[in-house]
């Protein structure tokens, strides 16, 4: 049996010990320390905006403060992207409040313009204007956050960037996680820059950082005692983690300069075959990392469905995934409100992510090819 290509790996650049090794000998073994200000630093720089960055225990940590910073309470009522991972909507209820479900267009795959002002306007209708907005940049793609940020503003609602798969992303030369009121990072094992766990806040604002990272550390008033006058997380990131941050981010340019060449390598391939379609970028403003590169399968076209390659790059040894299910169709979360059509749910039934990591070698492109060429 041929080693295992996965869908996307850690890929370290080779510096990343060297930090690591710098926190071990520092002692600086905690949630705070110098690699975490280097870190956010590093990420303050490229993102540029005038933005602020907290760097925390995951992603979906970032997304619940953001939530609280944003006001959301019991009972409140968020629009959040249906056709994303669970985590851009989990957090919506660990406050309490409800999510409520709109669809995609077809273009990005991300959150419909159309459908997200149809849904505020009937909740405000029904008396229940919702307190926040959560675009996700799904795979890397940006949103049309122009659009998407002019209802935003319209409606005076808090706009949060889920970002987690979109780091070095950009929207007319615009980092992805910059246009919003917060923005959302991912630094999960699977993400184009890893810290094996972690993720970041993004705001523009200092005193709002202040209070995320306040929060994200139990809350602890200042006092020489322990005193507490709100509900505190434990959501900051270590030091010993950062390191590894600090190292990946040497690498970030690279590495999505390489996700970028998977994602021509499958669009040369698919390109003479009939009914593949590769998700790709709708016009020139639209700049992807191509985290992960998907496909569409008409199977009364090809003869053969996205779950059949997906069986069969398995048998192969090679891991490939369906597109996210939509969070209005999870059954945690079917007596939720959704907006919208049926494009999240065709996307979930006829698309699959194909391997995408920077790490893939022409080798194992070799073998992708071969496997796909034998369904064909």
């Amino acid at each position: 049996m041929q080693d295992k290509i996965w869908l996307s790996s850690p890929h370290m650049g080779g510096t990343e010990q060297k930090y690591v090794q710098e926190a071990f000998e520092t002692n600086w073994i905690a949630p705070l320390g110098p690699h975490v200000n280097g870190f956010e630093l590093d990420l303050k720089e490229y993102l540029k905006e005038d933005t602020e960055v907290a760097c925390l225990s995951s992603g979906t940590a970032a997304l619940h403060l953001a939530l609280i910073l944003a006001g959301v309470k019991s009972k409140d009522e968020v629009l959040c992207q249906s056709f994303t991972f669970s985590a851009s909507a989990n957090p919506i209820t660990y406050q309490g409040a409800k999510p409520i479900f709109i669809d995609s267009e077809k273009d990005t795959w991300n959150m419909c313009p159309v459908a997200l002002e149809e849904a505020i306007l009937a909740r405000i209708a029904a008396g229940k204007k919702p307190k926040a907005i959560i675009v996700v940049h799904l795979y890397g793609m940006p949103a049309k956050i122009d659009e998407i940020l002019k209802i935003a503003k319209k409606y005076s609602i808090v706009l949060i960037e889920d970002s987690a798969e979109a780091l070095g992303s950009t929207y007319k030369g615009q980092k992805c996680g910059t246009f919003g009121d917060f923005g959302i990072l991912s630094f999960n094992g699977n993400k184009i820059i890893t810290t094996s766990g972690g993720g970041a806040l993004v705001t523009k604002n200092l005193e709002i950082k202040a209070k995320a990272v306040f929060l994200a550390t139990q809350a602890r008033d200042n006092a020489p005692h322990y005193q507490h006058s709100q509900i505190g997380y434990n959501y900051r990131m270590s030091n010993v983690l950062a390191g590894i941050g600090i190292g990946q981010m040497e690498v970030l340019d690279k590495h999505v300069e390489l996700r970028r060449k998977n994602h021509q390598f499958y669009e040369s391939f698919f390109n003479d075959v009939a009914g593949v379609t590769v998700f790709k970028e709708p016009t020139r403003d639209f700049f992807s990392n191509h985290w992960l590169s998907c496909i569409i399968i008409d199977s009364k076209i090809t003869g053969f469905t996205s779950e059949e390659l997906r069986l069969k790059l398995e048998k192969d040894n090679i891991e490939s995934r369906p597109l996210w299910k939509p969070m209005h169709l999870q059954p945690v979360f079917k007596d939720c409100q959704y907006f919208g059509g049926n494009v999240a749910e065709t996307l979930f039934e006829t698309g699959l992510c194909l391997p995408s990591g920077s790490n893939l070698t022409d080798i194992d492109r070799e073998r992708i090819s071969k496997s796909i060429r034998e369904i064909l």
